[in-house]
């Protein structure tokens, strides 16, 4: 064709191109270069690397953009990120034609760690401040992420113990064979190498043993010690259990965190209040899934003042017709302190024992009258009588259920799913985040903040292309 569009690639230009003109007025780059240049990164504590010998530092607030810009478009690695420093065009100009080098990137995070999770918050309560954040109604869930250690070269206590098992055996045969041939020579007699070979991994196995004992648990990776093995997309591996708290009006984050622990049971209170601290006050009310329905964790709650409501697992709630024994028709008579049954009779306080389900203790009632009575096969089949455990939290749990009855309450749980789940769905399939690249507890925290972030500022581009979002002045 006669008039087909090529490049010339020796054409000159009389003035070179304004950095400026590089990228379109409503392009993510400006809004993260806007974003950050509102921050206070001084105040949220960011710290520069300090040394008065070789180059310059790069800015902070030059090295957050480049990280935020990657996390934007699923470049995490310090290398890419380094490469698209030099290719993007619209990170060329986000950078103002500087480029570090992988090094200095990863640097300024294991230094700021803390300053990020801040620098999420900052950016939390920016929105809230342009009242993008509802604080109607928020949403709290978990869910379970990979940690970058592998679970092949861990310590697992069920292997270690079977190897260790084998190794004694044939130790044992080996050490046998030694004293016979021992016994049979005169002089010194050298233990054989392959016989110590056994023994040190012998020891070596003891050692791993014991670091489990030490850590509490069956399974323990060296090489990340905080990391636990749980449920990580359909696959057990270690991994950490990643919270967030999502705004109903809004679709933000408004706290995020990480722990170790397998359950939800124990951040239920924790992660209502993290958003008191980022945000300065909490939702008229919080929904969370039946992971968080633990009596202490409730409990908690309600001596807090936290307005909040959590499924109940099944066990928790009273079913709807219950037979004629069913522990819901034992009535406790705190006064006399004993448990009063259907027929009317009286179950005495036994002793307290541990529930290791829900990790606190219950109050045990046994009925003493169970041989005089007709129904004794109907109410239970124990040879020494109908026992009952009292929940010391079901006071708590009552109000729960009460509260749940009412259509507002209805409509808010129904709308759980809707709230805090399409986040870690866009986070694990639009972002391709499912896995840790940092190592260990504080590592997890801070890149979680700062995956959490960059989910937000996807949302808050819309509301800065709107005109909705005010940024403070820089």
């Amino acid at each position: 064709m006669a008039n087909e569009i090529r490049p010339d690639y020796e054409s000159m230009h009389l003035f070179p191109p304004a950095l400026e003109d590089w990228v379109p007025a409503d392009h993510p780059a400006r809004f993260i270069r806007d974003f950050v240049d509102a921050l206070d990164l001084e105040d949220l504590g960011f710290k520069a690397r300090a040394s008065e010998r070789g180059r310059p530092n790069y800015a902070l607030d030059l090295l957050l953009k480049v990280w935020l810009y990657g996390y934007f478009n699923r470049i995490r690695s310090t290398r890419d990120l380094e490469r698209a420093c030099h290719e993007h065009l619209s990170l060329i100009w986000l950078t103002g034609m500087k480029y570090p080098d992988h090094n200095t990137l990863w640097r300024f995070l294991r230094n700021n760690s803390e300053a990020i999770r801040n620098a999420f918050a900052a950016g939390v309560r920016i929105a809230a401040s342009s009242d993008l954040v509802g604080m109607v109604l928020h949403a709290l869930d978990g869910t379970k992420i990979r940690a970058q250690a592998s679970r092949h070269t861990a310590h697992h206590r069920e292997q270690l113990e079977r190897a260790l098992k084998d190794l004694d055996s044939k130790f044992d045969e080996m050490f046998s064979e030694v004293e016979a041939a021992e016994s049979e020579q005169e002089g010194d007699y050298k233990l054989p190498e392959e016989l110590q070979d056994a023994e040190n991994r012998r020891q070596a196995i003891r050692d791993a043993l014991a670091e489990l004992d030490n850590a509490q648990t069956d399974h323990l990776q060296p090489a990340e010690p905080d990391a636990r093995m749980m449920k990580c997309d359909g696959q057990t591996d270690f991994g950490y259990n990643s919270q967030a708290v999502v705004d109903e009006q809004s679709g933000l984050i408004v706290a995020a965190d990480v722990t170790a622990q397998e359950t939800d049971y124990e951040q239920l209170v924790p992660m209502v209040k993290k958003v008191d601290e980022v945000v300065g006050d909490t939702a008229e009310e919080t929904v969370a899934d039946s992971g968080y329905s633990s009596g202490p964790a409730l409990h908690e709650a309600q001596e807090e003042g936290l307005d909040v409501l959590v499924h109940l697992q099944p066990h928790m709630d009273e079913p709807k017709d219950p037979d004629e024994f069913h522990h819901s028709r034992f009535h406790h008579d705190e006064q006399t302190d004993v448990i009063i049954c259907p027929r009317g009779e009286t179950l005495t306080f036994e002793q307290e024992k541990w529930d290791s389900s829900n990790k606190y203790k219950v109050r045990v009632y046994r009925c003493q009258s169970f041989r005089d009575c007709p129904d004794h096969d109907r109410c239970s089949p124990s040879k020494r009588g109908r026992t009952v455990r009292v929940n010391p939290y079901k006071p708590t749990i009552e109000k729960q259920i009460e509260k749940q009855r009412s259509p507002e309450s209805k409509r808010s749980l129904s709308r759980r799913k809707v709230i805090v789940e399409p986040p870690f769905g866009t986070i694990k399939e639009g972002m391709s985040f499912r896995r840790f690249t940092v190592r260990n507890l504080d590592g997890v925290k801070m890149q979680w903040a700062l995956v959490c972030f960059s989910f937000n500022l996807r949302k808050l581009y819309r509301s800065w292309c709107e005109g909705t979002l005010v940024l403070p002045a820089s």
